[in-house]
């Protein structure tokens, strides 16, 4: 069944694998498509006045990441392990393109007809689709992002290169071998220069030759560069796999980045 609602919102019952969300979509003008934008609301939402911490998510379709993510958000709020808030998932239109910036390197190049477009997303997501879910829902101003992959990549990027967009950063198995590392490489100075204040990163790798060693460096980059207020954590987990990590995972990074308020207590960088 599915209902109806004003502005453009269909809201889907829960399903057996999906807690219940809104879905709508949003015209961009560059490049010219259409996003589908699913919404997870917290229990209790419309019963209350409060306002709630966004969590973004790309990949965020329902054939993607949405329905687990969105499970695991649900059954740590129930638990009264994470702190309740909206999940936003956007779906994708060109994943490669939207998730990787610029690159040198032949090998990346033909992954995909078009690749190099995580500024524009970047764009999307901080100049159209965040005022959207301010005028639609009710937002705190804390916002956060998840992504694993090429996602996670995206998060990163987002992390240190516009560190002003997300104060919450979850970045699994990120694919920071792109363009032979040069996000690596700027990491530092990009680090140095970040704006201090109170954020979270929670970073992860399984066993994967391309991706860990690359996690590993910038897990040192951060230990020697942190900006002062920054809460981070890197976890290896060489007993998992690229293809299990996301989901074995998505449960305790949500925990750690969003404790419940009753218990948000001081908690160790590394």
């Amino acid at each position: 069944m599915i209902f109806a609602l004003a502005a453009g919102i269909l809201t889907f019952p829960a399903s057996a694998q999906t807690p219940p969300h809104d879905t709508f979509t949003l015209p961009t003008a560059s490049p010219a498509e259409t996003r589908v934008i699913n919404v997870y609301k917290p229990p209790g939402y419309e019963a209350s006045q409060a306002r709630y911490p966004v969590l973004y998510m790309p990949d965020g379709g329902m054939q993607e990441d949405f329905p687990h993510v969105a499970e695991a958000v649900d059954a740590g709020i129930r638990a009264g392990e994470v702190q309740p808030l909206i999940l936003v998932g956007i779906e994708n239109t060109e994943r490669r393109r939207d998730m990787t910036g610029p690159t040198s390197v032949a090998s990346d190049m033909a992954i995909a007809p078009h690749v190099g477009g995580s500024a524009a997303f970047r764009t999307f997501i901080a100049k159209q689709l965040i005022p959207e879910i301010g005028r639609r829902y009710r937002v705190d101003g804390h916002r956060g992002i998840i992504g694993e992959s090429l996602a996670g990549l995206f998060a990163v990027e987002c992390f240190l290169l516009e560190p002003e967009l997300f104060d919450t950063v979850i970045a699994i198995s990120p694919s920071l071998w792109w363009n032979n590392g040069a996000l690596l490489d700027q990491a530092a100075t990009l680090l140095r220069n970040q704006p201090k204040g109170s954020r979270r990163l929670y970073l992860a790798s399984a066993d994967e030759d391309n991706i860990a060693p690359n996690v590993e460096k910038l897990a040192n980059v951060l230990t020697a560069d942190a900006p002062k207020g920054l809460d981070w954590i890197y976890v290896r987990r060489p007993d998992l796999q690229h293809d299990t990590i996301y989901k074995a995972l998505e449960t305790p990074a949500l925990r750690r980045a969003f404790l419940p308020k009753f218990v948000q207590i001081a908690l160790p960088g590394k």
